[in-house]
């Protein structure tokens, strides 16, 4: 098999591990030409193209069986550009790609919105509250629209990632001591690297199509977990100021029995150790 990912970040690099590793030729993707090196070693090919690239983008799909979309955007990218423009890129480029066979989406939970705290499954609405969460939105709409009964698009609506170098207490580490706006009552949804990295590899061996939330099981509320990762690491507790608005624009609590119905078990179900 030979499976293109565009994108070698955080999930991205560990999924070209994983499957390098089977024996699938890999071709890696780069923005930035100092990547190069790194990623050589985890792939087959390494390919320096950008989202508006539509010429390397063709290039980059002939021939592949597999198109992994695990872009990932800086506090300060921009959105439309890193994400929408990137989906409209590659639906444009698959008509020269009559191989490949899946397409698989690495999106987020975020695109629900508040749905004030009560459990959704993929079949509820997306109702984003922020403009990021609505290009997400129509990041997915423009590659579900490109699956043919020959191409299968999967699209994995992620929680928070944690993992090997994400570690909780790494995350929340400066919230440690400060007071932060609401009471914590939203509920927070997260998912390791490790069930990413498996679901994705679960989805290209069972030819997933369609939506699939991708979280653990556990869902705290974001204040149960800051107390519970400050205890475990020793540091200073976090307040909470119910007298001020919660920073959060989004509140649900995200179903992942979809997924767990197509077959695959989550390796962390539930947080730890913290």
């Amino acid at each position: 098999m030979k499976a293109a990912i565009l994108g070698c970040g955080y999930v991205g690099k560990a999924v070209a591990q994983l499957w390098n590793s089977q024996g699938v030729e890999v071709t890696a993707t780069t923005t930035s030409p100092n990547r190069v090196d790194d990623l050589q070693k985890i792939a087959a090919a390494v390919q320096v193209v950008n989202g508006s690239d539509a010429e390397g983008m063709a290039a980059l799909l002939q021939g592949q069986d597999t198109l992994l979309m695990c872009v990932g955007a800086g506090r300060q990218a921009n959105y439309e550009e890193t994400y929408l423009n990137t989906a409209k890129t590659v639906v444009e480029a698959l008509a020269q790609a009559p191989n490949l066979k899946q397409v698989i989406f690495t999106s987020t939970y975020s695109v629900y919105g508040n749905y004030a705290g009560i459990w959704v499954r993929e079949d509820d609405p997306a109702k984003p509250a922020t403009d990021n969460g609505r290009t997400m939105a129509e990041t997915e709409k423009t590659l579900l629209q490109a699956a043919t009964p020959d191409r299968n698009v999967c699209i994995f609506r992620l929680g928070g990632i944690y993992g090997p170098g994400r570690e909780l207490a790494k995350i929340y580490s400066r919230a440690a001591g400060q007071t932060r706006p609401g009471a914590g009552n939203e509920a927070s949804n997260w998912v390791h690297l490790d069930d990413i990295v498996g679901a994705i590899a679960h989805a290209q061996t069972h030819s997933l199509s369609g939506i699939y939330n991708l979280v653990q099981d556990e869902i705290p509320t974001v204040r149960e977990l800051i107390d519970r990762v400050c205890t475990a690491n020793h540091l200073d507790p976090v307040q909470w100021d119910p007298s001020q608005p919660s920073a959060r624009p989004y509140n649900v609590r995200v179903s992942n029995q979809k997924l767990k119905a197509a077959g695959y078990e989550f390796r962390h179900p539930r947080f730890e150790g913290i």
